[in-house]
Order: C-alpha cells, then structure tokens, then sequence
C-alpha cells in the first residue's frame, strides 16, 4: 500500500520480534513526526519505545494556515484563529481525519486489530485525535491528549450528544500545564470537563509547566499506554 503522506511516518519500531499493539501520536501545528519524536526522547532522555508497541509519528500535509497569515504550515487543520469561541474548519479537520483513518487502516490491514491502537496527540494533534477517537475510530483502545483542546461547538460534543450507549466509547487521558500560554489551562479543562459530561471516561491531570511536555507527563503517557496494551502475555 503506497503512502498517502508527502512526508512519510516516522515508525519507532518495537524492540521484540513482532509488535501487537500500535501508538499514532499526532504532532503539533508547525510541527512533524520526526519533530515531535526527537522532543520527547530529548525531554525522556533516552530512546521512548516498547517492546511490543509500534510507535507512528505521522507529519501534517502543509497547507495554508490562517493564524500563519496563510502561509503554508505542517498543521492537521485550519482554524479562523487560535480560539475556542470560533467554529470549526470542518472541511479542513475533516481531509486530515481521512488520512488518518487510511493510515489506522493500514494498521489493520497489517493484523492489529482497533481495541490494540491508541492515537493521541500534543496541542493540535491532541485536537485532532479527539476528533478522529470520538466521530471515527470509536473502537479503538483510548485517546491521550496533550496540552489539547476542542471548540466551544465542536462538532465532536454534538456527535457525542447523539450516541446512545456510550458505555463502550474509549477512554481518554488529557494532560495539561498550568501555565500553558498558548492553549490556556482552563480551555483544556473545560475541554476534558464537556466530553466527560457527554460520557467519555478520563483522567485529568495538571503538570507545573508551560505549553510543553515533562518527563513526568511522558511517564504517566507511557504507563497509560501499557495498561491499555499490555503484551498479549499478560490478556
């Protein structure tokens, strides 16, 4: 299957033979994978990886950004500015989250079933996991969301409003500095605070840091991620 990336995911491969489980960990706006991969193992201090689990760091297509001025930025999606008050760009989130959903296909059609894949993301990319968690890949094993955020009427709220049975919709993980200058604390909070209203199950957790990561935060991300996919040994 070709890629439909013009920059190819960066694949942090397992350490043991096989992997059973796979990560798609989304980037965030101005970013890339292989960015977002050599931030978290500077800030872990070492090489961030499982031995049964497949990393993926897949890059944004650039396209014209209108926070940027619209000039050309490697963003998952466009926004009229960095808010929660404005609407959604929808036909812009909407033509990543298809090639997001190619790229969980793959992993498919490569014999990891959905309840053995989280996606997660930092800022945008958190964003823009939450989107493809909770409107289309509701199957699979959680979300994480870094320093994330939703829009006041997100469509992803109103999809949610629309379900049923929500017993069975994917945990999430939100994570969040207190001294975030970019996407402020309360926007992520009220963010987590909405979706779990709407019947999605969570944590929340706080970290004394600006719009960044901790090795505190990654500990608690990795830990997460084995419990939601441990090795088949343990099942």
């Amino acid at each position: 299957m070709g890629s439909k990336w013009r920059i190819l995911p960066r694949i942090v491969s397992q350490t043991g033979q096989r992997h059973s489980a796979s990560v798609i960990w989304l980037h965030g706006s101005g970013d890339t994978g292989p960015g977002l991969l050599e931030w978290i193992n500077m800030v872990w201090r070492e090489e961030f990886q499982f031995s049964h689990i497949k990393l993926i760091f897949p890059s944004a297509d650039p396209i014209p950004y209108t926070p940027n001025a619209g000039n050309l930025s490697t963003v998952w999606y466009d926004r009229r500015q960095i808010s929660p008050m404005v609407p959604e760009v929808l036909p812009s989130v909407d033509a990543s989250a298809k090639k997001l959903n190619d790229l969980v296909q793959a992993e498919v059609d490569a014999g990891i079933p959905l309840s053995r894949i989280v996606i997660g993301g930092f800022s945008m990319g958190g964003g823009m996991a939450l989107h493809l968690v909770y409107r289309f890949q509701r199957e699979v094993a959680g979300c994480f969301s870094m320093s994330s955020f939703l829009n006041k009427e997100s469509i992803v709220y109103k999809e949610l409003e629309s379900i049923k049975d929500k017993s069975s919709l994917p945990p999430l993980l939100h994570c969040h500095g207190t001294r975030d200058e970019l996407v402020l604390f309360d926007w992520g909070k009220t963010t987590f605070k909405t979706l779990t209203e709407l019947g999605v199950s969570g944590e929340f957790h706080q970290f004394n840091v600006f719009h960044e990561f901790n090795k505190k935060e990654l500990t608690l991300i990795r830990e997460w991620i084995l419990d939601k996919l441990p090795p088949e040994s343990r099942l």
